[in-house]
């Protein structure tokens, strides 16, 4: 399997994750930065085999991620809500995986830039790379907001959030 048929599988396996756990969760503020993960995965997945097929692949600035604003928001609002939240006992173990699964696929994306002749090809690839490294900072948000949920938003520590 070369680098890409590589990055097209680590695409798709992070999408088919994170649509299943939206699938599974009821709370519908995390539902959505799951399908917006997801999305994501199929945006970097599209590129890749676009690469992959010799066809013509760029990373469109227009279709960069918008996940940290998306986060943010979806903090604010739960800010606003004054709710208690509790979550499965197994949720921060998947956000964990997940937030795992992020930062090798950043690590790899980033060596397969520095392998990259093309400069085309090592900036798509290092864009790739920087969104990966927005998704695990997305998740590392959730992991904190999970593990201290009232006292998180109530700090509102997502506001230092770099987009």
């Amino acid at each position: 399997m070369n680098a890409l048929e590589h990055a097209m599988k680590m695409e798709q396996d992070g999408r088919a994750f994170y649509l299943e756990h939206a699938g599974k969760t009821n709370d519908p503020a995390l539902k959505r930065v799951l399908a917006e993960l997801a999305d994501d995965e199929l945006k970097h997945y599209n590129i890749f085999k676009a690469m992959h097929d010799r066809a013509k692949a760029e990373y469109k600035e227009s279709e960069k991620t918008t996940i940290v604003r998306t986060i943010k928001n979806v903090f604010e609002e739960m800010r606003s809500q004054n709710r208690n939240y509790t979550f499965a006992a197994d949720a921060g173990r998947i956000w964990e995986a997940a937030r795992e699964v992020e930062k090798k696929s950043e690590a790899f994306y980033r060596e397969k830039a520095n392998e990259m002749t093309d400069s085309d090809q090592k900036q798509i690839w290092n864009r790739i790379a920087d969104e990966e490294h927005r998704h695990w900072n997305t998740i590392e948000q959730v992991i904190q907001f999970l593990n201290r949920p009232k006292q998180w938003l109530a700090d509102a520590e997502w506001n230092a959030l770099e987009e």
